[in-house]
């Protein structure tokens, strides 16, 4: 199993979630954060002073998957979150070494998916 994290402009966040949706992710774990790269950070206004922001607004999602579902997620990811500009993200895959279902215990593979209670 692997664990995905994806950092995208905050613009990006919806685009990215729908985009992971239509191919059958069944969940993720969706955060602000900020961060600071090649971007360099701003400069602000706020009641008159101007002031330098070194670190940016991002979006990040986080997804727990099969091994052979990387590859798919992380190209429908750089489909939809490319503006071939300095600040579109990154794509961080580590491995996941156990997931539990809280409410049933299920772990492994078997936590990721989806079960109906019927």
């Amino acid at each position: 199993m692997k664990l995905v994290h994806i950092v995208v402009r905050p613009s990006k966040v919806e685009v990215v979630k729908n985009a992971l949706s239509s191919i059958g992710v069944l969940g993720a774990t969706i955060m602000d954060v900020r961060g600071f790269g090649s971007s360099k950070g701003h400069t602000t206004s706020y009641r008159g002073s101007e002031y330098v922001t070194d670190t940016n607004p991002k979006g990040m999602l986080k997804v727990a998957c099969k091994d052979d579902d990387v590859e798919n997620i992380v190209e429908v990811v750089r489909d939809v979150a490319n503006t071939n500009s300095i600040g579109d993200g990154k794509i961080f895959v580590t491995e996941l070494i156990d997931v539990i279902r809280i409410r049933t215990g299920e772990s492994g593979e078997d936590a990721l998916m989806e079960k109906n209670d019927d």
